[in-house]
C-alpha cells in the first residue's frame, strides 16, 4: 500500500465520519417534535423504556447520543435509574440500523434490478436532490431533509473510497499478520474498543470494519470479537458526559458500560467454547458487509435477551459500585447535555415552564384567598411560591438563550420564543400574588375593614380573576385554543369591573361608608387584579399567535374582539355571570 493509497484511505475515512455526523445532526433536527413525543412516552415500565431507546436511536442513528440524553435526563431528575437501563438496552439494538444501511454497499450481482439497490447506483441522485433542497428550499424542514440526503451521500462516497483504498491490502503480508493477531479474541475486543473510543461511534467503527471486508482477509472469527469491543468502546461518550453529574447519572453511564462488558464476557466465553470444541467453518470464512451487520445486530439482541430479565440486578450492581453517601443527590434542573438534541432540550424546558405556570397560579390564588381569610402558613407559602417562580424564570430563560445558539428548526424557534414570553407573564402573575398578600397584611395590621358592599364587589372581581387564571393555565398547559379564546372576553369584563368598582368606591367615600386609608388599599387591589388579567390575556394572545404563525398579537386580538361572534357571545355570558350585586 503506497503513500497515495494511505492518503485516499484517510480522505475516505474523513468523508465517512463527516457524512455520518452531518446526517445524524440533521436527523435530530428533522425528527423534532416526533423525537420529543417518543421521549415523552417513557413510563416506569422498563419494556416501554426499551422501546423508547430503540426508537430514538433508530431515528438519530447514535446510541452514544441517546445515552448522553439519558444521562442528562437522570441528572435533571426527569428519569429514574430503573427507567434508564431499559432505554440503554434499546439504544444498543437501535444503533445497528446504520450497519444494515451500510451493508447495501456489499451487494454483488450483475442483475440490473439488484444493482439499483447498491448505494452507488442511487447515491448521486440523492446528492442531487439534497443539494437542490439545501440551496433552494425555503423552509427549514426541507433544508434539513436536503442535509440528511447530502450527509448520506457523503457517507456512502466515503465508504466507497475507503473500500477502494483498502482493497490492495489483500496482498499485503503485514495486513494478513494483523488480522491473524486479531484471531485472538481478547486482542480483537481490545482493538474494537480502542478504535470506537477514539472516534466515539460504534456505527462508524462498524462501518470501517465493513469497508475492510473487501480485502477478503477479515474472517468472522476475527470480526466477532472486534464487534464486541466496539460496543464497549462506544460507552466512552456517556462516561465522559457523566463527569460532574450526580451519582444516579454516573450510575447510568456505568450501567451502559457494565451491560456491554457483561455481554461481551458471556459471548466471549461462548466463542471460546464453540471454537475449541466445534471449530465451525464459519469462523474461518471471509466476512461480508451483510455478515458484519448481522453479527452486530445479533450481539446486541442476544445481550439484551440475556440481561433484560436481570435489569434489576444490573441496577443493584451499579449502585454498589457507586454507593450512596450522606450527601443529598443534587438535581440539575435543566442539564446542558440535552442542548445537543434541541428538540429534547425544548421539550424538557416546556415541562419546567408548565411547573412554573402551576406554581404561579397557586401563588395568585393564594394571594386572593388571604384577602378574605388571612393565614400565616399560607402567607409563607405564597412567598415561597413566588421565589420558586423567580427561580424558574431565571433557569428557563437562560437555558432558552443557550438553546437559541444551536441550530434549531422554525417550529422549535417559535416554541422557544413563545416560552420566553409566557414565562415572563407567569412570573409577574406570582409577583401580583405577593402584592395581594401585602395588601391583606396591611388590612390586618392597620385593622382596616371594607364595607359589606365593597366585600361583595371584591368577591365578584376575584372570582372572575380566579377563572381567568385557570383558563390561562389550561391554555398553556394543554395548548387549549378554546380556553385561549375564552380569556379575552373575560379580560374585558374584568377591566369593566375594575372601573365600576373604582367609581363605586368614590361614591362610598362621598357618603362616608369608606375611609381614605381603605381607599388606598382598595386602589392597589384593583390595580393588581386587573394587571393579572392583562398577563393572562398576553398568555392567550401568545398561544393564539404561535398557533396561527402570526407576528402581531395585538392585531390578532383586535380582530377577535371586533369580528368574532364567539367573542360577543362569551362576553355576554361573562357579563351575566359576574354581574355586581343589584343593590349597587
Amino acid at each position: 500500500m503506497n503513500f497515495f493509497d494511505v492518503l485516499t484511505l484517510i480522505g475516505g475515512l474523513c468523508l465517512f465520519l463527516f457524512g455520518m455526523n452531518v446526517m445524524g445532526d440533521a436527523l435530530e433536527r428533522r425528527a423534532g417534535n416526533k423525537l420529543s413525543a417518543i421521549i415523552g412516552k417513557l413510563t416506569t415500565n422498563k419494556f416501554a423504556g426499551f422501546l423508547t431507546g430503540l426508537g430514538v436511536t433508530a431515528v438519530i442513528q447514535s446510541s452514544s447520543a441517546t445515552t448522553v440524553m439519558v444521562v442528562g435526563f437522570v441528572n435533571s431528575g426527569l428519569m429514574t435509574l430503573k427507567q434508564s437501563i431499559g432505554v440503554i438496552m434499546g439504544a444498543n439494538i437501535g444503533t445497528t440500523v446504520t450497519a444494515w444501511i451500510l451493508s447495501l454497499g456489499g451487494i454483488q450481482s450483475n442483475n440490473f434490478i439488484i444493482q439499483l439497490f447498491k448505494p452507488m447506483s442511487f447515491t448521486p441522485v440523492l446528492a442531487l436532490v439534497g443539494i437542490i433542497f439545501t440551496m433552494f428550499a425555503k423552509t427549514t424542514k426541507r433544508k434539513d431533509t436536503g442535509t440528511i440526503l447530502l450527509g448520506f451521500a457523503v457517507l456512502m462516497f466515503g465508504m466507497e473510497i475507503m473500500s477502494g483504498a483498502v482493497s490492495p491490502l489483500s496482498n499485503e503480508p503485514k495486513f494478513q499478520q494483523l488480522f491473524t493477531m486479531f484471531s485472538n479474541p481478547i486482542m480483537g475486543v481490545i482493538a474494537g474498543a480502542v478504535l470506537t473510543a477514539i472516534i466515539q461511534s460504534s456505527s462508524a467503527s462498524v462501518g470501517i470494519l465493513q469497508a475492510l471486508t473487501v480485502t477478503g482477509k477479515v474472517t468472522y472469527g476475527a470480526a466477532f470479537p472486534i464487534i464486541m469491543g466496539q460496543n464497549i468502546g462506544t460507552c466512552i461518550t456517556a462516561i465522559l458526559s457523566s463527569f460532574g453529574t450526580n451519582k444516579n447519572a454516573k450510575r447510568v453511564a456505568l450501567a451502559h458500560l457494565c451491560f456491554n462488558i457483561i455481554g461481551t464476557v458471556i459471548l466471549l466465553i461462548v466463542l471460546y467454547i464453540v471454537r475449541g470444541f466445534f471449530a465451525p467453518a464459519i469462523l474461518t470464512r471471509s466476512a461480508t458487509h451483510f455478515g458484519i451487520a448481522v453479527s452486530h445486530s445479533a450481539f446486541n439482541i442476544i445481550c439484551t435477551i440475556l440481561l433484560f430479565p436481570m435489569s434489576n440486578y444490573l441496577e443493584k450492581l451499579v449502585c454498589k459500585i457507586v454507593p450512596d453517601n450522606n450527601k443529598k443527590d443534587e438535581i440539575c434542573e435543566l442539564d446542558e447535555r440535552l442542548l445537543s438534541t434541541p428538540a429534547v432540550a425544548l421539550s424538557t424546558c416546556r415541562k419546567y415552564a408548565v411547573d412554573m405556570a402551576k406554581t404561579s397560579i397557586r401563588a395568585i390564588k393564594g394571594g386572593i384567598y388571604v384577602l378574605f381569610d388571612y393565614k400565616p402558613a399560607l402567607a409563607e407559602e405564597i412567598r415561597e411560591l413566588e421565589e420558586k417562580t423567580d427561580h424558574y424564570e431565571d433557569i428557563i430563560g437562560n437555558y432558552l438563550v443557550k438553546l437559541s445558539s444551536h441550530q434549531i428548526n422554525e417550529d422549535e424557534s417559535a416554541e422557544a420564543a413563545k416560552l420566553l414570553r409566557v414565562i415572563g407573564d407567569f412570573e409577574r402573575i406570582s409577583d401580583h400574588g405577593v402584592n395581594l398578600l401585602e395588601s391583606a397584611e396591611e388590612l390586618r395590621d392597620k385593622k382596616i375593614v371594607f364595607s359589606d358592599s365593597a366585600k361583595a364587589e371584591l368577591t365578584v372581581l376575584t372570582n372572575a380573576v380566579n377563572e381567568i387564571c385557570s383558563l390561562a393555565l389550561k391554555t398553556f398547559d394543554e395548548n387549549n385554543m378554546n380556553s385561549a379564546y375564552d380569556i379575552e372576553p373575560l379580560e374585558e369584563i374584568i377591566d369593566r369591573l375594575k372601573e365600576k368598582l373604582r367609581a363605586n368606591h368614590i361614591l362610598r367615600l362621598q357618603t362616608g361608608d369608606c375611609s381614605i386609608e381603605a381607599g388606598f388599599v382598595w386602589s392597589d387591589l384593583l390595580a393588581n387584579l386587573e394587571r393579572v388579567s392583562d398577563h393572562c390575556s398576553n398568555i392567550a394572545g401568545c398561544i393564539i399567535e404561535t398557533s396561527h404563525h402570526t407576528l402581531n398579537m395585538h392585531e390578532s386580538l383586535r380582530i377577535i374582539k371586533s369580528e368574532s361572534s364567539y367573542f360577543k357571545k362569551k362576553y355576554s355570558a361573562y357579563h351575566d355571570k359576574y354581574a355586581l350585586p343589584k343593590t349597587q
